[in-house]
């Protein structure tokens, strides 16, 4: 069994846009991406570690535990031996108490791949490959979240841009998300179902071409 850990807030949680429910597992790209590399000459695991408000290394003033930074390094510790970890997150660090623009979310990114590249595994474990995801630009935040979006999608602009490069000083493969998904038309900040099942199925043809994964 080869395990992929997708480090992700609540666009990969899979909640339902103007709702607190969530999608069910084969409905969410985390799901949608294990079943596509499970095509019968091998068994992978998608493990979710996706948390509803998780910032990339910052605090959330009304909720404990969203800063992503915090540990990471004994998550990535629990699940090795890990082939991959997807990382996506940054829509959260432009809630509107939040003053950080895109340069600012990249470094925060920049700082959980070197979290997972240091982290403590046990010896001859493998150091997991880290594939970064830009989530979609937000549009118009719409709905109950409209408050705690209001101006994000002002300062999210360039994101996708700031992650490249970042990703390119780290040596660190990148997937805008944005080319292929967008934001939900219903709240303009998460995913629809639709988006995730295409978000899913292109990022199983981007680990496909990582040739992280084994054929047995």
């Amino acid at each position: 069994m080869q395990q992929i850990l997708v480090y992700a807030d609540s666009l990969s949680w899979g909640i339902v846009p103007t709702t607190r429910r969530r999608l069910d597992f084969d409905q969410r790209w985390p799901g949608v991406l294990e079943n596509a590399l499970n095509d019968g000459t091998r068994r992978v695991r998608v493990i979710e570690d996706c948390l509803n408000g998780r910032r990339t290394v910052w605090d959330d003033p009304f909720k404990p535990g969203r800063n992503g930074l915090l540990g990471l390094a004994q998550r990535i510790e629990i699940h090795s031996p890990l082939a991959l970890v997807v990382l996506m997150l940054g829509t959260n660090d432009f809630q509107s108490m939040h003053p950080h623009n895109a340069w600012h979310s990249a470094q925060g990114t920049a700082a959980l791949v070197r979290a997972i590249r240091e982290a403590p595994i046990e010896p001859g474990m493998p150091v997991p490959q880290v594939l970064v995801v830009a989530p979609p630009p937000i549009t118009s935040p719409r709905g109950p979240i409209a408050p705690k979006f209001e101006g994000g999608e002002r300062k999210c602009v360039g994101l996708a841009e700031a992650l490249r490069a970042v990703c390119g000083e780290l040596g660190c493969p990148f997937f805008d998300a944005g080319s292929v998904i967008t934001a939900s038309r219903h709240d303009g900040v998460h995913l629809d179902a639709d988006q995730h099942t295409l978000l899913g199925a292109a990022l199983a043809a981007q680990v496909e071409q990582l040739g992280v994964l084994i054929v047995r």
